[in-house]
């Protein structure tokens, strides 16, 4: 017998983005999203954190932004049926615009179709309820030389903010823009994060995000659930912050090696860091340019760069060594400033194969508190590293990063003799060249950030002499 109180994806023909607002004295965005016509939901975001005395938002230009962060966010809820047609209610899209979000519901669902028996690429479209052309864009501002010249727009202070999720990247981003006194940005920051930002002595701006708890219900009574985009939503969430703040540049902390794909299901790519791809920063920027704000900056400023060259100029940070930390396992349990790496997780794996030819393995020890390399246990996991076939769902980088890795410490005399490097070293060696290798260190220019001030600092930064560890 069926149980009435059990949810029934395939009941649901549609998912709706209904409704909006923004309250300016609270700071609050409340986002109402609907299952067909039989479930609703409200998600608030609160810019928690005060703004500056001379921020003076664009109301017009904070409803454009607010639009499309809408859309996004609605993946979260989206996912509980996956029905093919997401409508949204209101001001309508162009073509282009419903594209854009077409597929965040496609590519940047893809883990959660894959995960849940479901076909990829994902049978969605995104539809306006009311036909017509969405709003124009702000004016465009002029081009400045001087970053410090704000004449052009009173409304907007300017300056630079750097998202933050407490791993080596936004850090290494940071001590780069330093001198720039960029503001830093989290959503839902956890303790580690906070820890970070007072660390680093830079302003942490706080947004918190909150999900309507009848999802967790849904979800507990048959709901489908899943990875969602959520780079996308945390990118768009500082488009808005752009105007409740008033800066005008905003510099992601992600390495080149995220457009790489997961797994290959039936010829078509699933990359559980769409949302953290190229192809995804490209169509966001064309996404301000046509419909929100061509003046707001945005792209990673790391773009460039592979994670093992991102982690060799993280090695020489060790101020930062004993706080910051990249284990998701962490971040789901909610645990405390001192709770710390689990050590068995692909991301822990990862993030030490990176840092290892570049630091001892007492240092590596140090920081994620045991050797895995020495555990026999261990290499299962760090093999599925270079796998085709098994690589895991997980922010990790490239197949050929960590061969490459693993082929530095197969000629590092402190790291050969590991469990993990000795057995690992000959694929390892078969996969990748010293040209490879050398090839991964070296940026790819073609991919700087757009402000020039940016991206020369970050070069500074990442293309420093080597260390003694990585002769």
């Amino acid at each position: 017998m069926n149980d009435p109180r059990r949810f029934d994806p395939a009941s649901v023909g549609s998912f709706r983005v209904v409704d909006r607002s923004f309250d300016p004295g609270s700071r609050t965005a409340t986002l109402t999203y609907a299952l067909g016509d039989a479930h609703r939901f409200t998600e608030t975001v609160t810019f928690e954190t005060p703004p500056g005395s001379s921020v003076r938002p664009d109301r017009a230009g904070l409803d454009r932004a607010l639009l499309h962060l809408h859309i996004a966010a609605g993946t979260s809820y989206y996912k509980a049926a996956a029905p093919p047609v997401v409508v949204v209610e209101g001001p309508g899209l162009t073509p282009d615009e419903a594209e854009f979000h077409r597929r965040l519901y496609d590519d940047g669902l893809r883990e959660f179709a894959v995960s849940n028996g479901l076909a990829v690429p994902r049978p969605v479209t995104v539809t306006s309820a009311t036909p017509g052309a969405a709003a124009p864009p702000g004016p465009p501002r002029p081009d400045r030389p001087d970053r410090t010249d704000r004449t052009d727009r009173p409304d907007r202070p300017g300056g630079l903010v750097v998202p933050i999720g407490g791993g080596k990247d936004s850090m290494v981003l940071i001590e780069s823009v330093r001198s720039l006194a960029p503001r830093l940005l989290a959503v839902n920051p956890h303790p580690l994060v906070v820890e970070l930002a007072a660390q680093a002595g830079l302003e942490l701006l706080v947004v918190r995000r909150r999900l309507d708890p009848d999802l967790i219900r849904l979800n507990r009574s048959g709901a489908l659930n899943g990875h969602v985009p959520i780079t996308a939503i945390v990118s768009l969430i500082a488009v808005v912050g752009s105007y409740v703040y008033g800066y005008d540049s905003i510099a992601m902390a992600i390495e080149r090696s995220a457009s790489e794909e997961t797994v290959m299901v039936d010829g078509v790519p699933v990359n559980h860091q769409f949302s953290k791809s190229r192809e995804f920063e490209e169509a966001a920027r064309r996404l301000l340019a046509d419909s929100i704000d061509p003046g707001l900056t945005y792209g990673s400023a790391l773009r460039p760069y592979s994670e093992l060259a991102i982690a060799r100029s993280f090695a020489r940070m060790d101020r930062y060594h004993a706080t910051f930390c990249s284990c998701n396992t962490v971040y789901r349990q909610n645990a405390g400033t001192r709770d710390g790496w689990c050590g068995h997780c692909p991301k822990c794996r990862f993030v030490g194969l990176m840092l290892a030819p570049f630091l001892p393995p007492d240092a590596l020890t140090a920081i994620i508190g045991r050797d895995m390399f020495d555990d026999p246990e261990q290499i299962p996991g760090f093999a599925a590293l270079m796998s085709e076939a098994d690589k895991p769902f997980e922010c990790v980088g490239e197949r050929r990063e960590s061969a490459a890795a693993v082929r530095l410490l197969s000629t590092r005399p402190a790291w050969r003799d590991t469990a993990v490097v000795a057995a690992l070293a000959g694929p390892a060696r078969a996969a990748v060249t010293d040209a490879d290798v050398a090839g991964l260190l070296a940026p790819a220019p073609g991919l700087a950030f757009p402000d020039p001030t940016v991206a020369a600092m970050v070069a500074r930064t990442l293309d420093a002499a080597p260390s003694r560890d990585d002769r």
